[in-house]
Protein backbone atom coordinates (compact mmCIF):
# COMPACT_ATOMS: atom_id res chain seq x y z
CA UNK A 1 0.00 0.00 0.00
CA UNK A 2 2.83 2.38 0.82
CA UNK A 3 4.40 1.78 -2.16
CA UNK A 4 1.29 2.88 -4.02
CA UNK A 5 0.87 6.17 -2.17
CA UNK A 6 4.75 6.58 -3.32
CA UNK A 7 3.72 6.22 -6.77
CA UNK A 8 4.25 9.01 -8.97
CA UNK A 9 0.60 8.12 -10.63
CA UNK A 10 -1.22 8.14 -7.52
CA UNK A 11 -2.06 11.86 -7.39
CA UNK A 12 -2.63 12.09 -10.56
CA UNK A 13 -4.92 9.21 -10.96
CA UNK A 14 -6.50 10.24 -7.44
CA UNK A 15 -7.31 13.55 -9.27
CA UNK A 16 -8.81 11.86 -12.38
CA UNK A 17 -10.67 9.68 -10.49
CA UNK A 18 -12.54 12.22 -8.31
CA UNK A 19 -13.13 14.47 -10.85
CA UNK A 20 -15.15 10.97 -12.52
CA UNK A 21 -16.58 10.49 -9.51
CA UNK A 22 -18.25 13.68 -9.20
CA UNK A 23 -19.24 13.88 -13.26
CA UNK A 24 -20.56 10.19 -12.67
CA UNK A 25 -22.79 10.54 -9.85
CA UNK A 26 -23.92 14.49 -10.39
CA UNK A 27 -23.07 15.29 -6.81
CA UNK A 28 -22.10 18.81 -8.22
CA UNK A 29 -22.75 20.72 -11.09
CA UNK A 30 -20.94 19.55 -14.02
CA UNK A 31 -19.03 22.79 -14.36
CA UNK A 32 -18.11 23.16 -10.79
CA UNK A 33 -16.58 19.69 -10.98
CA UNK A 34 -14.70 21.34 -14.07
CA UNK A 35 -13.51 23.77 -12.48
CA UNK A 36 -12.36 21.92 -9.31
CA UNK A 37 -10.51 19.77 -11.71
CA UNK A 38 -8.46 22.43 -13.09
CA UNK A 39 -7.99 24.20 -10.13
CA UNK A 40 -7.01 20.92 -8.36
CA UNK A 41 -4.97 19.54 -10.93
CA UNK A 42 -2.75 23.13 -11.06
CA UNK A 43 -2.17 22.86 -7.09
CA UNK A 44 -1.29 19.50 -7.28
CA UNK A 45 0.60 20.07 -10.36
CA UNK A 46 -0.08 16.73 -11.97
CA UNK A 47 0.63 18.16 -15.00
CA UNK A 48 2.05 21.21 -17.37
CA UNK A 49 -1.03 24.19 -17.60
CA UNK A 50 -1.25 23.78 -21.38
CA UNK A 51 -2.18 20.25 -21.11
CA UNK A 52 -4.36 20.82 -17.81
CA UNK A 53 -6.54 23.82 -19.82
CA UNK A 54 -5.78 21.43 -23.22
CA UNK A 55 -9.72 21.78 -23.93
CA UNK A 56 -9.87 25.27 -24.56
CA UNK A 57 -7.40 25.03 -27.13
CA UNK A 58 -9.23 22.26 -28.78
CA UNK A 59 -11.45 22.61 -31.76
CA UNK A 60 -14.14 20.80 -30.19
CA UNK A 61 -14.24 23.64 -28.01
CA UNK A 62 -14.60 26.60 -30.49
CA UNK A 63 -17.55 24.28 -32.29
CA UNK A 64 -19.19 24.51 -28.95
CA UNK A 65 -18.79 28.31 -28.57
CA UNK A 66 -19.52 29.10 -32.48
CA UNK A 67 -22.69 26.34 -32.09
CA UNK A 68 -24.15 28.11 -29.39
CA UNK A 69 -23.70 31.56 -31.56
CA UNK A 70 -25.33 30.77 -34.66
CA UNK A 71 -28.27 28.23 -32.96
CA UNK A 72 -29.15 32.26 -31.22
CA UNK A 73 -29.00 33.72 -34.81
CA UNK A 74 -31.29 30.95 -36.59
CA UNK A 75 -33.58 31.35 -33.99
CA UNK A 76 -33.83 34.65 -34.23
CA UNK A 77 -33.83 35.32 -37.76
CA UNK A 78 -36.92 33.31 -37.64
CA UNK A 79 -35.05 30.14 -39.89
CA UNK A 80 -35.12 27.58 -37.53
CA UNK A 81 -39.12 28.09 -37.24
CA UNK A 82 -39.38 28.32 -41.25
CA UNK A 83 -37.41 25.05 -41.12
CA UNK A 84 -39.22 23.39 -38.48
CA UNK A 85 -42.65 24.11 -40.42
CA UNK A 86 -41.44 22.33 -43.35
CA UNK A 87 -40.83 19.36 -41.39
CA UNK A 88 -43.34 19.53 -39.10
CA UNK A 89 -45.62 19.82 -41.71
CA UNK A 90 -45.27 16.17 -42.45
CA UNK A 91 -43.27 14.45 -40.04
CA UNK A 92 -45.59 14.71 -36.64
CA UNK A 93 -48.34 12.55 -37.24
CA UNK A 94 -47.32 9.93 -34.55
CA UNK A 95 -44.54 9.89 -32.03
CA UNK A 96 -42.89 7.32 -33.49
CA UNK A 97 -42.54 9.01 -36.77
CA UNK A 98 -41.18 12.16 -34.77
CA UNK A 99 -38.40 10.76 -33.17
CA UNK A 100 -37.54 8.50 -35.99
CA UNK A 101 -37.55 11.62 -38.20
CA UNK A 102 -35.18 13.79 -36.26
CA UNK A 103 -33.08 10.33 -35.86
CA UNK A 104 -32.87 9.98 -38.90
CA UNK A 105 -31.58 13.03 -39.80
CA UNK A 106 -29.40 13.54 -37.64
CA UNK A 107 -27.80 10.51 -39.08
CA UNK A 108 -27.98 11.42 -42.58
CA UNK A 109 -26.58 14.86 -41.65
CA UNK A 110 -23.30 12.75 -40.87
CA UNK A 111 -23.05 12.00 -44.19
CA UNK A 112 -22.34 15.73 -45.39
CA UNK A 113 -21.19 17.32 -42.60
CA UNK A 114 -18.28 16.50 -40.61
CA UNK A 115 -18.65 17.73 -37.27
CA UNK A 116 -20.50 16.48 -34.45
CA UNK A 117 -20.81 19.68 -32.58
CA UNK A 118 -21.57 21.62 -35.75
CA UNK A 119 -24.58 18.90 -36.33
CA UNK A 120 -26.62 19.03 -32.75
CA UNK A 121 -26.06 23.52 -32.89
CA UNK A 122 -27.60 23.46 -36.74
CA UNK A 123 -30.55 21.04 -35.71
CA UNK A 124 -31.18 21.72 -31.92
CA UNK A 125 -32.74 24.62 -32.57
CA UNK A 126 -34.84 23.42 -35.17
CA UNK A 127 -36.06 20.53 -33.59
CA UNK A 128 -37.00 22.74 -30.50
CA UNK A 129 -39.19 24.90 -32.96
CA UNK A 130 -40.87 21.33 -34.38
CA UNK A 131 -41.53 20.26 -31.09
CA UNK A 132 -43.26 23.53 -29.99
CA UNK A 133 -45.17 23.45 -33.14
CA UNK A 134 -46.36 19.97 -32.67
CA UNK A 135 -47.10 20.39 -28.80
CA UNK A 136 -44.16 19.25 -27.39
CA UNK A 137 -43.82 21.62 -24.67
CA UNK A 138 -40.03 22.65 -23.27
CA UNK A 139 -39.24 20.79 -20.37
CA UNK A 140 -41.37 17.91 -20.68
CA UNK A 141 -39.94 14.13 -20.64
CA UNK A 142 -41.33 14.13 -24.47
CA UNK A 143 -39.12 17.04 -25.27
CA UNK A 144 -35.91 15.59 -23.32
CA UNK A 145 -36.48 12.26 -25.95
CA UNK A 146 -36.10 14.30 -28.75
CA UNK A 147 -33.29 16.77 -27.46
CA UNK A 148 -31.51 13.23 -26.40
CA UNK A 149 -32.41 11.86 -30.13
CA UNK A 150 -30.22 14.80 -31.40
CA UNK A 151 -27.15 14.27 -29.64
CA UNK A 152 -27.38 10.33 -29.28
CA UNK A 153 -28.01 10.19 -33.16
CA UNK A 154 -25.45 12.36 -33.80
CA UNK A 155 -22.89 10.68 -32.24
CA UNK A 156 -23.29 7.24 -31.88
CA UNK A 157 -24.81 6.93 -35.33
CA UNK A 158 -21.90 8.91 -36.96
CA UNK A 159 -19.48 6.55 -35.79
CA UNK A 160 -20.34 4.04 -38.55
CA UNK A 161 -19.08 6.82 -41.05
CA UNK A 162 -15.49 7.36 -40.90
CA UNK A 163 -15.04 11.17 -41.23
CA UNK A 164 -18.20 12.05 -39.33
CA UNK A 165 -16.66 11.73 -35.87
CA UNK A 166 -13.88 12.39 -33.58
CA UNK A 167 -12.91 9.60 -32.18
CA UNK A 168 -12.94 7.95 -35.67
CA UNK A 169 -10.19 10.41 -36.85
CA UNK A 170 -8.35 9.88 -34.21
CA UNK A 171 -8.53 6.37 -34.61
CA UNK A 172 -7.60 6.09 -38.39
CA UNK A 173 -4.67 8.73 -37.48
CA UNK A 174 -3.36 6.41 -34.85
CA UNK A 175 -3.69 3.26 -37.21
CA UNK A 176 -1.96 5.18 -40.14
CA UNK A 177 0.80 6.68 -37.35
CA UNK A 178 1.56 3.08 -36.00
CA UNK A 179 0.61 0.61 -38.66
CA UNK A 180 1.01 2.43 -41.77
CA UNK A 181 -2.82 1.20 -42.07
CA UNK A 182 -4.88 3.11 -44.57
CA UNK A 183 -8.51 3.20 -43.55
CA UNK A 184 -11.05 3.29 -46.36
CA UNK A 185 -14.36 4.72 -46.43
CA UNK A 186 -16.35 2.43 -48.27
CA UNK A 187 -15.07 -0.73 -46.08
CA UNK A 188 -15.41 0.86 -43.47
CA UNK A 189 -18.79 2.05 -43.69
CA UNK A 190 -20.06 -1.81 -44.79
CA UNK A 191 -18.23 -3.17 -41.84
CA UNK A 192 -19.97 -0.73 -39.04
CA UNK A 193 -23.77 0.54 -41.00
CA UNK A 194 -25.72 -2.50 -40.69
CA UNK A 195 -25.54 -3.16 -37.06
CA UNK A 196 -24.37 -0.27 -35.40
CA UNK A 197 -25.98 2.21 -37.90
CA UNK A 198 -29.73 0.75 -38.82
CA UNK A 199 -30.11 -1.60 -35.97
CA UNK A 200 -29.02 0.25 -33.70
CA UNK A 201 -30.60 3.55 -34.84
CA UNK A 202 -33.89 1.40 -34.58
CA UNK A 203 -33.08 0.03 -31.16
CA UNK A 204 -32.44 4.28 -30.09
CA UNK A 205 -35.87 5.33 -31.75
CA UNK A 206 -37.73 2.16 -29.52
CA UNK A 207 -35.54 3.37 -26.34
CA UNK A 208 -36.58 7.21 -26.63
CA UNK A 209 -40.65 6.38 -27.52
CA UNK A 210 -40.41 3.98 -24.68
CA UNK A 211 -38.50 6.27 -21.88
CA UNK A 212 -39.52 9.69 -22.89
CA UNK A 213 -43.41 9.27 -24.46
CA UNK A 214 -45.27 12.16 -26.31
CA UNK A 215 -48.02 12.65 -27.89
CA UNK A 216 -47.56 15.25 -30.58
CA UNK A 217 -50.37 16.28 -32.47
CA UNK A 218 -50.16 18.34 -36.34
CA UNK A 219 -49.51 22.28 -36.51
CA UNK A 220 -52.65 24.25 -36.05
CA UNK A 221 -51.27 26.75 -38.19
CA UNK A 222 -52.26 26.03 -41.92
CA UNK A 223 -51.09 29.61 -43.08
CA UNK A 224 -48.47 29.88 -45.78
CA UNK A 225 -45.26 31.20 -44.76
CA UNK A 226 -44.62 34.51 -45.18
CA UNK A 227 -41.62 35.34 -47.33
CA UNK A 228 -38.41 35.39 -46.03
CA UNK A 229 -36.96 38.36 -44.26
CA UNK A 230 -33.73 39.78 -45.47
CA UNK A 231 -31.89 38.71 -42.25
CA UNK A 232 -32.81 35.21 -43.30
CA UNK A 233 -31.84 35.10 -46.71
CA UNK A 234 -28.60 36.20 -45.47
CA UNK A 235 -28.12 34.00 -42.64
CA UNK A 236 -29.00 31.33 -44.88
CA UNK A 237 -26.71 32.48 -47.55
CA UNK A 238 -23.71 32.43 -44.88
CA UNK A 239 -25.13 28.93 -43.56
CA UNK A 240 -24.74 26.91 -46.59
CA UNK A 241 -21.15 28.96 -47.10
CA UNK A 242 -20.07 27.59 -43.60
CA UNK A 243 -21.74 24.45 -44.65
CA UNK A 244 -19.60 24.06 -48.07
CA UNK A 245 -16.28 24.45 -45.77
CA UNK A 246 -17.34 21.68 -43.37
CA UNK A 247 -17.98 19.32 -46.14
CA UNK A 248 -15.03 20.39 -48.40
CA UNK A 249 -12.14 20.73 -45.45
CA UNK A 250 -10.11 17.52 -47.21
CA UNK A 251 -9.94 20.20 -50.20
CA UNK A 252 -8.49 23.42 -48.31
CA UNK A 253 -7.72 22.09 -45.07
CA UNK A 254 -9.41 24.44 -42.86
CA UNK A 255 -11.37 22.65 -39.63
CA UNK A 256 -15.03 23.12 -38.98
CA UNK A 257 -14.14 24.37 -35.76
CA UNK A 258 -12.44 27.49 -37.25
CA UNK A 259 -15.31 27.79 -40.21
CA UNK A 260 -17.23 27.89 -37.38
CA UNK A 261 -15.48 30.22 -35.27
CA UNK A 262 -15.74 33.23 -37.94
CA UNK A 263 -19.80 32.62 -38.86
CA UNK A 264 -19.62 33.37 -35.29
CA UNK A 265 -17.97 36.34 -35.24
CA UNK A 266 -19.63 37.56 -38.39
CA UNK A 267 -22.59 37.13 -36.52
CA UNK A 268 -21.70 39.09 -33.46
CA UNK A 269 -20.27 42.31 -35.75
CA UNK A 270 -22.23 45.60 -35.31
CA UNK A 271 -24.77 46.57 -38.22
CA UNK A 272 -23.26 43.37 -40.16
CA UNK A 273 -24.42 40.52 -38.12
CA UNK A 274 -27.80 39.49 -36.38
CA UNK A 275 -27.59 39.39 -32.49
CA UNK A 276 -26.25 41.66 -30.44
CA UNK A 277 -24.25 41.72 -26.91
CA UNK A 278 -27.24 41.17 -24.72
CA UNK A 279 -28.44 38.03 -26.54
CA UNK A 280 -25.09 36.79 -26.80
CA UNK A 281 -24.75 37.18 -23.20
CA UNK A 282 -27.82 35.36 -22.36
CA UNK A 283 -28.17 32.70 -24.85
CA UNK A 284 -24.47 31.10 -24.89
CA UNK A 285 -24.57 28.78 -22.03
CA UNK A 286 -20.84 29.43 -20.81
CA UNK A 287 -21.31 26.53 -17.86
CA UNK A 288 -21.59 24.14 -20.93
CA UNK A 289 -18.26 25.55 -22.16
CA UNK A 290 -16.61 25.04 -19.23
CA UNK A 291 -17.47 21.73 -18.84
CA UNK A 292 -16.47 20.30 -22.04
CA UNK A 293 -13.32 21.85 -21.81
CA UNK A 294 -13.19 20.43 -18.69
CA UNK A 295 -13.58 16.85 -20.48
CA UNK A 296 -11.16 17.37 -22.89
CA UNK A 297 -8.47 18.55 -20.72
CA UNK A 298 -8.84 15.69 -18.58
CA UNK A 299 -8.42 13.00 -21.27
CA UNK A 300 -5.54 14.96 -22.26
CA UNK A 301 -3.92 15.03 -19.02
CA UNK A 302 -4.78 10.75 -18.56
CA UNK A 303 -2.74 10.62 -21.82
CA UNK A 304 0.26 13.01 -20.97
CA UNK A 305 0.62 11.40 -17.42
CA UNK A 306 0.68 7.93 -18.87
CA UNK A 307 -2.95 6.95 -16.60
CA UNK A 308 -3.91 5.85 -19.98
CA UNK A 309 -1.42 3.43 -20.78
CA UNK A 310 -1.18 2.06 -17.18
CA UNK A 311 -4.99 1.51 -17.42
CA UNK A 312 -4.58 -0.23 -20.58
CA UNK A 313 -1.63 -2.34 -19.98
CA UNK A 314 -3.07 -3.86 -16.68
CA UNK A 315 -6.29 -4.36 -18.74
CA UNK A 316 -4.05 -6.51 -21.52
CA UNK A 317 -3.16 -8.87 -18.42
CA UNK A 318 -6.46 -9.08 -16.86
CA UNK A 319 -9.27 -9.52 -19.59
CA UNK A 320 -9.80 -13.31 -21.08
CA UNK A 321 -7.84 -12.91 -24.33
CA UNK A 322 -7.54 -16.21 -25.82
CA UNK A 323 -7.44 -17.22 -29.53
CA UNK A 324 -9.32 -20.36 -29.07
CA UNK A 325 -12.25 -18.90 -28.08
CA UNK A 326 -12.87 -15.71 -30.50
CA UNK A 327 -16.32 -14.39 -28.67
CA UNK A 328 -14.72 -14.19 -25.31
CA UNK A 329 -11.99 -12.46 -26.91
CA UNK A 330 -14.38 -10.09 -28.83
CA UNK A 331 -16.10 -9.47 -25.79
CA UNK A 332 -13.30 -9.00 -23.74
CA UNK A 333 -11.63 -6.36 -26.74
CA UNK A 334 -15.34 -4.41 -26.15
CA UNK A 335 -14.60 -4.63 -22.63
CA UNK A 336 -11.14 -3.19 -23.08
CA UNK A 337 -12.78 -0.03 -24.80
CA UNK A 338 -15.77 0.42 -22.68
CA UNK A 339 -13.71 0.58 -19.36
CA UNK A 340 -10.99 3.39 -21.29
CA UNK A 341 -13.91 5.06 -21.89
CA UNK A 342 -14.28 6.00 -17.99
CA UNK A 343 -10.96 7.64 -18.08
CA UNK A 344 -10.24 8.92 -21.39
CA UNK A 345 -13.82 9.71 -22.97
CA UNK A 346 -14.37 8.90 -26.48
CA UNK A 347 -12.25 11.15 -28.14
CA UNK A 348 -8.77 9.99 -26.15
CA UNK A 349 -9.94 6.01 -26.35
CA UNK A 350 -8.34 5.12 -30.23
CA UNK A 351 -5.59 7.19 -29.42
CA UNK A 352 -4.39 4.33 -26.51
CA UNK A 353 -6.27 1.48 -27.41
CA UNK A 354 -4.76 1.51 -31.34
CA UNK A 355 -1.17 1.80 -30.06
CA UNK A 356 -2.21 -1.73 -27.90
CA UNK A 357 -3.72 -3.43 -30.90
CA UNK A 358 -1.06 -5.51 -31.84
CA UNK A 359 -0.83 -6.90 -28.24
CA UNK A 360 -4.62 -7.47 -28.51
CA UNK A 361 -3.94 -9.03 -32.22
CA UNK A 362 -1.02 -11.38 -30.79
CA UNK A 363 -3.02 -12.85 -27.87
CA UNK A 364 -6.69 -13.39 -29.37
CA UNK A 365 -5.33 -14.68 -33.25
CA UNK A 366 -7.69 -11.93 -34.42
CA UNK A 367 -5.96 -10.15 -37.85
CA UNK A 368 -5.05 -6.58 -36.67
CA UNK A 369 -7.06 -4.44 -38.70
CA UNK A 370 -10.20 -6.19 -36.89
CA UNK A 371 -8.92 -5.72 -33.52
CA UNK A 372 -8.68 -1.90 -34.26
CA UNK A 373 -12.23 -2.15 -35.94
CA UNK A 374 -13.47 -3.88 -32.58
CA UNK A 375 -13.55 -0.44 -30.73
CA UNK A 376 -15.78 1.44 -32.36
CA UNK A 377 -18.77 -0.57 -30.69
CA UNK A 378 -16.99 0.22 -27.25
CA UNK A 379 -16.24 4.07 -27.82
CA UNK A 380 -19.36 4.69 -29.71
CA UNK A 381 -21.51 3.20 -26.67
CA UNK A 382 -20.60 5.42 -23.68
CA UNK A 383 -22.37 4.57 -20.31
CA UNK A 384 -23.06 7.97 -19.19
CA UNK A 385 -22.98 11.32 -20.70
CA UNK A 386 -19.67 12.58 -19.57
CA UNK A 387 -17.78 10.30 -22.09
CA UNK A 388 -19.07 11.54 -25.14
CA UNK A 389 -18.96 15.16 -25.22
CA UNK A 390 -21.25 16.02 -28.03
CA UNK A 391 -23.88 14.67 -25.84
CA UNK A 392 -23.06 16.59 -23.23
CA UNK A 393 -23.56 19.67 -25.42
CA UNK A 394 -27.18 18.44 -27.01
CA UNK A 395 -28.67 17.88 -23.19
CA UNK A 396 -27.17 21.51 -22.06
CA UNK A 397 -28.66 23.01 -25.52
CA UNK A 398 -31.99 21.05 -24.93
CA UNK A 399 -31.92 21.85 -20.89
CA UNK A 400 -31.98 17.79 -20.01
CA UNK A 401 -31.39 17.24 -16.62
CA UNK A 402 -28.27 14.77 -16.49
CA UNK A 403 -30.60 11.87 -15.09
CA UNK A 404 -32.26 11.84 -18.23
CA UNK A 405 -29.47 11.68 -19.85
CA UNK A 406 -28.13 8.81 -18.05
CA UNK A 407 -31.17 7.01 -17.95
CA UNK A 408 -31.01 6.52 -22.00
CA UNK A 409 -27.08 6.25 -21.79
CA UNK A 410 -27.30 3.34 -19.46
CA UNK A 411 -30.70 1.80 -21.20
CA UNK A 412 -29.11 2.25 -24.60
CA UNK A 413 -25.52 0.49 -23.77
CA UNK A 414 -27.13 -2.36 -21.57
CA UNK A 415 -29.53 -3.01 -24.86
CA UNK A 416 -26.42 -2.51 -26.76
CA UNK A 417 -24.27 -5.40 -24.91
CA UNK A 418 -26.59 -7.74 -25.15
CA UNK A 419 -28.48 -7.63 -28.57
CA UNK A 420 -26.09 -5.77 -30.89
CA UNK A 421 -22.69 -6.85 -29.73
CA UNK A 422 -23.41 -10.78 -30.51
CA UNK A 423 -25.41 -9.63 -33.87
CA UNK A 424 -21.84 -7.46 -34.67
CA UNK A 425 -19.85 -10.31 -34.05
CA UNK A 426 -21.90 -12.41 -36.17
CA UNK A 427 -21.14 -9.51 -39.31
CA UNK A 428 -17.60 -9.97 -38.58
CA UNK A 429 -17.92 -13.36 -39.03
CA UNK A 430 -19.65 -13.42 -42.47
CA UNK A 431 -17.07 -10.82 -43.57
CA UNK A 432 -14.44 -13.29 -42.23
CA UNK A 433 -13.07 -10.49 -40.40
CA UNK A 434 -11.93 -12.40 -37.86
Amino acid sequence: MSLWLTHPLFIPSLVVGITILLWATSLLPEFITALIFFSVAMVAKIAPPEVIFGGFASSAFWLVFSGFVLGIAIRKTGLADRAARALSSRLTDSWPLMVASVVLLSYALAFVMPSNMGRIALLMPIVAVMAKRAGIVDGTRAWYGLALAVGFGTFQLSATILPANVPNLVMSGATEGSYGIHLNYLPYLMLHTPVLGWLKGALLVGLICWLFPGKPHAPMDVMPPAPMSRDEKRLAWMLAVVLLMWVSESWHGIGPAWTGLAAAIITLLPRVGFINGDEFSSGVNIRTCIYVAGILGLAITVTQTGIGSAVGEALLHVMPLDADKPFTSFLALTGITTALNFIMTANGVPALYTTLAQSFADATGFPLLSVIMIQVLGYSTPLLPYQASPIVVAMALGKVPARAGMLLCITLAMATYLVLLPLDYLWFSVLEKL
